[in-house]
């Protein structure tokens, strides 16, 4: 029997009403158009990005694959996630299905541990190229990018199949009503009449060991970085060196400090707003995936270049044959002119 709209109890839920900003309903007004603008700078970006690299053949390596697939993470969580934001802003559209309840679940903790493995396996690059650039070549290779992405699709996908399955397998018995904007774990197990100790239990090791040794490795990646670049001599190479990974470094903090901030927000839940880590966790799906185009992208000169490059093919042909048809117009006039005369 499918749950009603109204709470009211029954034996089977065949869809979940996505509940978000109960207590701060204007919240919904505001964060409407700049959620809208980030969703579309995150999918424009992205896909210059992808189409840039795929484009430019000066862009075929390794680090640049790893862009592309950071890239694809980076779209398809906004896809998964930002919509049906929208439409529960836009037009109270707040039903969700069973299955597709669980499947952006999966999608949500699945994508955001394959992008900070994707971060720990740029920082390792990074690492190659400055600590030992001589052995960058044969180091850093295209068979080393497609390994680097099986393992992170495999690691990833693996050990996060288990949160929405675990979460699947409840029995929901009461309220449909999800207080969140999004299907996350947390909020949907709690609606369960079993117990979810295991669900709580299996999320928290997880997202700690995935994320958690992730972050490690990439503070140890950026450490070894700084100490490399601080010996440096020549003039300017420093500024380079500190600009590029300082900034790549400072969005890969920034990313596991929301992350962070989130976790405290649960924690603490009594003493914050329940409806701040809802917030929280709708701006973390968009904000990196607008910031990241950006950082790892548009401040990188190879791929700005790549952009100029594109841009005046694309124009500079169309410049062209206008400037050929005026030709051609200006002639037949000239011609017929003099035939007339």
């Amino acid at each position: 029997m499918t749950a009603h709209q109204n709470d009211t109890i029954s034996s089977e839920i065949s869809d979940f009403l996505l509940n978000c900003f109960v207590r701060s309903p204007s919240w919904k007004f505001w964060l409407s158009l700049p959620l809208s603008l980030l969703f579309l700078l995150a999918l424009g970006a992205n896909s210059v990005l992808l189409i840039t690299i795929r484009l430019e053949a000066s862009l075929h390596e390794p680090l640049y694959h790893l862009l592309s697939l950071l890239s694809l993470l980076d779209i398809i969580v906004c896809l998964t996630v930002i919509p049906k934001v929208l439409a529960i802003f836009w037009f109270d559209l707040k039903s969700i299905s069973f299955y597709a309840c669980f499947l952006q679940m999966f999608i949500m903790n699945c994508f955001l541990s394959m992008e900070s493995c994707t971060f720990m396996v740029m920082a390792y690059d990074r690492y190659v190229a400055i600590c030992h650039p001589l052995r960058y070549p044969s180091i850093i290779t295209d068979q080393f990018v497609a390994k680097a992405a099986v393992f992170i699709l495999a690691r990833n996908g693996i050990l996060t199949v288990p949160i929405p399955i675990l979460s699947s397998r409840l029995h929901y018995c009461g309220t449909n009503v999800i207080d969140n904007c999004i299907c996350a774990n947390m909020s949907v197990s709690r609606l369960s009449c079993d117990d979810v100790t295991i669900n709580r239990l299996y999320q928290f090791a997880i997202g700690w060991t995935l994320l958690g040794s992730d972050l490690i490795l990439i503070f140890v990646s950026y450490t070894l970085i700084l100490r490399a670049v601080l010996r440096l001599k020549a003039e300017g190479a420093v500024a380079k060196a500190l600009s590029t990974c300082g900034s790549h470094f400072i969005l890969i903090l920034f990313f596991s400090t929301i992350l962070l901030v989130f976790v405290l927000t649960l924690v603490v839940k009594k003493k914050v707003s329940p409806d701040v880590p809802v917030l929280l966790n709708v701006l973390h799906h968009v904000i990196f995936s607008a910031l990241n185009p950006i950082v790892y992208g548009v401040r990188t000169q190879e791929i700005k270049q790549g952009i100029q490059r594109l841009m005046k093919k694309r124009y500079g042909v169309r410049t062209q044959e206008i400037k050929q048809g005026i030709q051609r117009l200006m002639t037949k006039k000239v011609a017929t002119r003099s035939l007339r005369s």
